[in-house]
């Protein structure tokens, strides 16, 4: 009689015991906690999950769920001054009535003979984001912006055979958080003010594979230093990558016109619903140069022959780059990406043009101007750096009493999300197309009430 052998769960694949530690001793592991010995003790919960008994029906689930959704308050575009990183802006309508069709939404994966419609709409799209960039080469969306930037430094590590990297200006933190995660153990980190002689120095010391930087910062920043750090890093013999808001672009110079190799950033200003601080997709861009183009581990689509003579369809460039080729032997592990978020943005493009876009970046430059100089206004309120050109974020200084947390708890109970706490006595806001000089102005009165 065959021995039975037990398992701990019916629906899990390889849970039976044997199974378990047969993969543990490949990998040489003693046990699965090993595969977690790398996330910090304080952000592990430490106790079972408080969850409801199982409810007895699909009636009482739905009830749960619509008393859980139901402590969701929506607050209207002009009632929000949340960004720094996650942005609110007008989606026209048909761009959700394109991603919501049934041959992109349910198209989880595809490959050319099965999924030409697809393919052929993300082609459309890294051609508009090439546009855009200024730019010959973008992929298919990683999964945000901070997979980009991350992935980004490590093309630039293999393409220049170099480990140093020197990241420069005012970083988000969650950011930063994922570009150190993904390169340690290859690439050293160093942070650097956004001063031309800090970088100079930094870069004298030789092995430097990148100097990153922003076209607009953490706190909305425009660096008019800039295109000086790309020509340091070209001198030294590093790759200049550059982070970029791609609203921006409508009114900003895109970092390639002025010797960026790399451009990433984040979609999710680009027709892409702000949702729970998403949905995010991340963009990488280049020259059309060998050695860039060989070391992007995601997937690039492009027009291909067919058997037919003088027929084309869209399928992959350079598949053998990628781990779907390569496997275990790939630079970097590619998967899912997202995909979605990619035709979304091609979408959104498409509708707003190039005048499209230079108006919408004339008004968000527009409506941060006037949203600061207003703040600057109210007694107790200073701007962080008065001289600068802010896009969209900008930070302020409290001087009349109150902290940045208790006027930010002050702004949600009369109805408004005023953006977030950059320090005890610094309170970072944005604004886009959305706000109204009617809306900046209440803004200004109620902080003005708070101030008191």
């Amino acid at each position: 009689m065959t021995a039975r052998v037990p398992r701990t769960h019916p629906y899990i694949p390889n849970s039976a015991p044997e199974v378990r530690a047969a993969m543990l001793a490949e990998v040489g592991a003693q046990d699965v906690e090993e595969f977690y010995a790398d996330i910090p003790a304080e952000l592990r919960l430490h106790r079972p999950l408080r969850l409801p008994a199982p409810f007895d029906s699909e009636a009482r689930l739905v009830a749960h769920l619509e008393e859980l959704l139901s402590r969701n308050t929506p607050v209207p575009p002009g009632r929000s001054f949340l960004g720094a990183g996650c942005y609110r802006h007008h989606v026209p309508a048909v761009v959700d009535e394109i991603v919501n069709r049934s041959e992109f939404l349910t198209a989880y994966a595809g490959e050319p003979y099965e999924d030409h419609g697809r393919f052929q709409a993300l082609w459309e799209y890294q051609s508009l984001m090439a546009e855009l960039l200024a730019v010959e080469v973008v992929n298919v969306p990683t999964y945000d912006g901070f997979q980009a930037a991350a992935t980004a430094l490590r093309m630039a590590g293999r393409a220049t055979g170099r480990r140093r990297l020197l990241l420069v200006g005012d970083i988000d933190p969650d950011r930063l958080s994922r570009i150190r995660d993904y390169v340690r153990g290859v690439h050293p980190v160093e942070l650097l003010p956004a001063d031309p002689q800090a970088v100079r120095a930094a870069l004298a010391d030789g092995g430097c594979a990148a100097v990153y930087a922003q076209l607009t910062d953490h706190s909305g920043r425009v660096d008019p230093q800039l295109p000086g750090y790309v020509e340091l890093a070209h001198a030294a013999g590093a790759l200049a990558v550059v982070h970029v808001n791609p609203i921006s672009l409508g009114v900003l110079a895109p970092p390639a016109s002025f010797g960026a190799d790399l451009t990433c950033g984040d979609l999710q200003p680009l027709g892409i619903h702000p949702s729970f601080g998403g949905g995010n997709a991340g963009f990488i861009g280049s020259a059309d140069e060998p050695r860039l183009v060989a070391e992007y581990p995601s997937r690039l689509f492009g027009l291909t022959p067919t058997e037919v003579p003088g027929e084309y369809g869209f399928g992959d460039v350079a598949y053998e780059r990628t781990s779907f080729a390569l496997r275990e032997e790939g630079k970097e592990w590619v998967g899912t990406a997202a995909a979605l978020h990619g035709i979304a943005a091609g979408v959104y493009l498409a509708l707003l043009g190039p005048h499209g876009m230079r108006e919408l970046g004339q008004t968000v430059l527009a409506n941060t101007a006037y949203a600061r100089q207003r703040l600057a206004r109210v007694p107790g309120v200073e701007l962080a750096e008065p001289a600068a050109v802010h896009f969209a974020d900008f930070t302020v200084r409290y001087t009349g009493g109150p902290t940045a947390a208790e006027v930010a708890d002050g702004l949600l109970a009369r109805g408004l999300h005023g953006g977030t706490p950059a320090g005890r006595y610094e309170g970072r806001y944005c604004v886009t197309e959305l706000h109204t000089q009617a809306d900046l102005d209440h803004l200004a009165d109620v902080i003005q009430e708070l101030m008191k």
